[in-house]
């Protein structure tokens, strides 16, 4: 039992790589040139590519681990011919997916109108990712001599076999522990520690209002520094009565809006009342229309998506939003999707209750918005398609991610026939789906009465079409016919896909209008279609299109 266990035959004394290892490698390497959703440039494919590498130097060495177990023999000495045959298929099979990925790329940023490009970027994409394959090669060796060390302590009290599992389920579970409590937790940690900072910050040009009908305004009940920099920016915002009495041509009131902060209160539950009692002070509840709109990340939200509402219904509306992270819009997806849960919850309920309570005749029209994780947060109030008619007037959800509860069940469920990039449920009665609304949101024959919920998703949109299941499962989207602005090319290739999907999401608003995650153009049209105002023509809209645009 005090004995040590014999190294095992394929054991390195040295580091070097396997040839099966090698091979995987390589073949995900040429895979990762694969396109996706969006432009990738050097330095991210780079990333992409030394990830996979690596991914496919495990998958290499366990295939022929389990070759050998079926074959009952242990590894043979690799032939001298084995490792220049490598080099030069290697050679040509990574200059041919090298060379047909800038072809893609090349395509995909034609086809969203993206011009950027770096050369210098694009010929470091090789050593970037040898550099990273090597570290998580080393890495990965070095939790391997950790559980060679465990189990050998553990000689001492237990069997070979057992010292060997045991070791292996304590090492592994140390090594989550220290990444998803040390390394994630802690870069968590640190970077809501710096956008607390930024967000005491106030945008050039941003200015405390100097209305009763804003936050932070006089007699508001939420302190002005309390409203965070987004929050600040928010209520000082928008259009004044007589900019949308110019577009309507008629008087217009001056639009509510109410907010607060994560410094407003320290609890969402009541943030959401200081929120919504500013909103009554202000007169919110007394407007022909309010809006609930879950923020997204810090607490922005989109002045297009506000804005357009505002104009579309004469200035006599309110808007409410609170606050529910410091951190930018794409960590919090990642992170801080039970707060936006929370938040979108709080708030809408919050709403609801002083609305239920008004005298039916003297309501306000109630609808709710939400784009990215502020669409995750806004479905959470709800049940189903059913309670989003019976409690609201209208949504508008933007962009939604894919794990929302209900924009999956809405498209899971999709009629036969429909495609995911453009579903249609339970013919269009009451959720529809479009990825241009100014072209019109299909079923166009069939009629759309009562309360109206408009999801925009762009074919392009990572956000939309992310998830874990990416790794194994292959998708509808990919395998039924594209969106307009995705590659017909595209193809789902285990493991690849997921990581190139991934290394999209912090890049999904880095490229222009009605693509990836940007959505600005397709608000006032949006709107539009949920709420059926009178005396809006297609000039009207074309140039509240330009007003939005030069307004956001």
């Amino acid at each position: 039992m005090g004995q040590e266990p014999p190294a095992a035959p394929d054991a390195p004394s040295a580091p070097y790589v396997t040839l099966p290892g090698a091979w995987g490698a390589l073949l995900l390497v040429c895979l990762s040139f694969t396109p996706s959703l969006l432009p990738r440039g050097g330095v991210l494919q780079g990333v992409i590519s030394g990830i996979l590498a690596a991914i496919g130097y495990g998958l290499g060495v366990t295939a022929a681990w389990i070759w050998r177990a079926f074959a009952d023999r242990g590894p043979r000495p690799v032939r001298r011919s084995s490792w220049p045959v490598f080099a030069v298929a290697g050679a040509a099979l990574l200059g041919t997916a090298f060379g047909l990925g800038q072809y893609w790329q090349h395509r995909i940023r034609r086809l969203l109108a993206v011009t950027e490009y770096s050369l210098l970027q694009t010929v470091a994409a090789l050593p970037i990712a040898l550099l990273l394959f090597c570290l998580l090669l080393l890495a990965a060796r070095g939790i391997r001599g950790i559980h060679r060390r465990v189990a050998r302590l553990l000689l001492r009290w237990i069997g070979a076999r057992a010292a060997k599992a045991v070791g292996g389920i304590l090492v592994a579970a140390a090594s989550v522990l220290v990444v998803s409590g040390v390394l994630v937790d802690g870069l968590v940690a640190a970077a809501n520690q710096a956008f607390s900072l930024r967000d005491t910050r106030t945008e050039e040009g941003v200015r405390r209002p100097t209305t009763a009908l804003r936050s932070g305004g006089p007699g508001s009940g939420v302190p002005w520094d309390s409203l965070g920099r987004n929050g600040r920016t928010f209520v000082s915002g928008g259009a004044g009565p007589d900019e949308i009495a110019r577009f309507t041509g008629r008087r217009a009131k001056p639009p509510v809006r109410a907010y607060a902060g994560l410094q407003t209160a320290d609890d969402t539950e009541a943030r959401a009342a200081r929120a919504v009692a500013d909103l009554r002070r202000a007169g919110g509840f007394e407007r022909r229309a309010l809006l609930v709109t879950t923020t997204t990340g810090s607490g922005w939200v989109d002045p297009a998506a506000v804005d357009s509402f505002e104009y579309l219904v004469g200035g006599d509306c309110a808007t409410v939003a609170l606050q529910y992270s410091y951190l930018p819009s794409w960590m919090s997806y990642l992170v801080d999707q039970s707060k936006a849960r929370e938040a979108g919850r709080e708030l809408f309920d919050a709403v609801y209750d002083v609305w239920s309570k008004l005298p039916a005749d003297d309501r306000p029209r109630l609808y709710v918005a939400g784009e990215s994780l502020g669409s995750f947060g806004a479905e959470t109030a709800f049940s189903g398609e059913y309670d989003l008619r019976n409690r609201t007037s209208g949504a508008l959800f933007a962009g939604p991610p894919n794990f929302n509860t209900l924009f999956r069940r809405f498209s899971d469920d999709r009629d036969s026939g429909s495609p995911e990039v453009q579903p249609v449920y339970k013919d269009g009665r009451t959720v529809r789906f479009t990825d241009d609304a100014a072209a019109g949101v299909p079923p166009s024959d069939a009629p759309w009465e009562g309360t109206r919920v408009l999801y925009l998703l762009h074919a392009s949109d990572p956000i939309v079409w992310w998830g874990p299941q990416l790794t194994l499962d292959q998708p509808d989207w990919i395998g039924e016919a594209p969106g307009d602005d995705v590659l017909p090319s595209i193809f789902w290739v285990p493991f690849v896909t997921f990581w190139q999907v991934t290394a999209d999401l912090p890049f999904a608003t880095g490229v222009p209008d009605g693509h990836g995650h940007r959505y600005r153009a397709e608000y006032v049209d949006g709107w539009h279609a949920v709420l059926r105002p009178t005396g809006v023509d297609e000039r009207d809209l074309a140039r509240l299109r330009r007003i939005v645009s030069q307004d956001a």
